[in-house]
């Protein structure tokens, strides 16, 4: 792995934190931002994106995944020069073996883990402990991002604190990630599933039952950083971008929760 100079860490730090002078700086890059994203972002970072480039005239691309594949693509030095990961462990992995810098790491936003339903479905079910969960999915299945992934793991930990983990966990339709939980519902294969809020509002075959209490399972927090064998100046200046008044006003029209930024 290469080792970045102590002045490319600090250029880098430093367009992150004056995204006043980002534009100027990634006007100045060439080559587009390629930005790793968790694929609960894609339609709130693909309008992000063409804010950012309406504003710096830079470009950016993106590639949507599970946190937990895009970690291993950075482990294995894929093309990235941006990671946004959709919950902290997986940022903590990669930070791990040193492939983000680190001065660039910033949570950004949150979200609501909701139990889904497709969108002519009758069923009701009130989210609370004991819930007759496994009664409801009948000889269905309960569709969930795979265990490795965020909004997987954030639904093991809700279900397993309201006590009915045990009862679903030989019924689950997993899928790689929370797209593809949505997508089973969706189309009507399971009659059941759990994913971000956020990605049932853009989805409308599908409603929302209910909202999982934030107390039962762990903080949703999406950090962002630099990736550390970037060599694309402009990564730290979009990073900064993520949190500033444009950003933010997508990001909640897309029903994200953004976190304050850094002083």
């Amino acid at each position: 792995m290469k080792t970045l100079s102590l002045n490319r860490r600090l250029l880098l730090a430093f367009s992150v934190l004056a995204l006043a002078g980002a534009p100027a700086l990634a006007s100045a890059q060439t080559a587009p931002v390629t930005v790793f994203a968790a694929a609960s972002l894609k339609n709130a970072m693909d309008d992000v994106g063409k804010a950012y480039t309406a504003k710096t005239g830079q470009a950016v691309r993106f590639s949507y995944a599970a946190s937990s594949a895009i970690a291993r693509q950075i482990e294995a030095h894929a093309p990235a020069d941006v990671f946004i990961s959709a919950d902290s462990d997986w940022m903590d992995y990669v930070a791990g073996k040193g492939l983000i810098v680190k001065a660039t790491r910033r949570d950004v936003l949150s979200n609501h883990l909701a139990l889904i339903a497709p969108a002519d479905s009758k069923l009701q079910l009130k989210i609370a402990k004991g819930m007759p969960i496994a009664a409801a999915l009948g000889d269905g299945r309960l569709s969930v991002a795979g265990p490795d992934v965020p909004a997987g793991k954030y639904a093991k930990a809700s279900l397993t604190a309201l006590g009915v983990w045990p009862s679903v966990e030989g019924k689950l339709a997993q899928a790689e990630n929370v797209r593809g939980a949505l997508a089973f519902v969706a189309r009507g294969e399971a009659p059941l599933g759990i994913v971000y809020d956020t990605d049932a509002k853009v989805e409308p075959k599908v409603r929302i039952v209910g909202l999982f209490p934030e107390s039962t399972h762990p903080k949703i927090v999406y950090p962002a950083a630099v990736v550390a064998y970037s060599n694309n100046l402009a990564a730290g200046g979009f990073v900064g971008f993520l949190q500033g008044p444009e950003a933010s006003a997508i990001f909640t029209r897309y029903g994200f929760i953004v976190l304050a930024r850094p002083s």
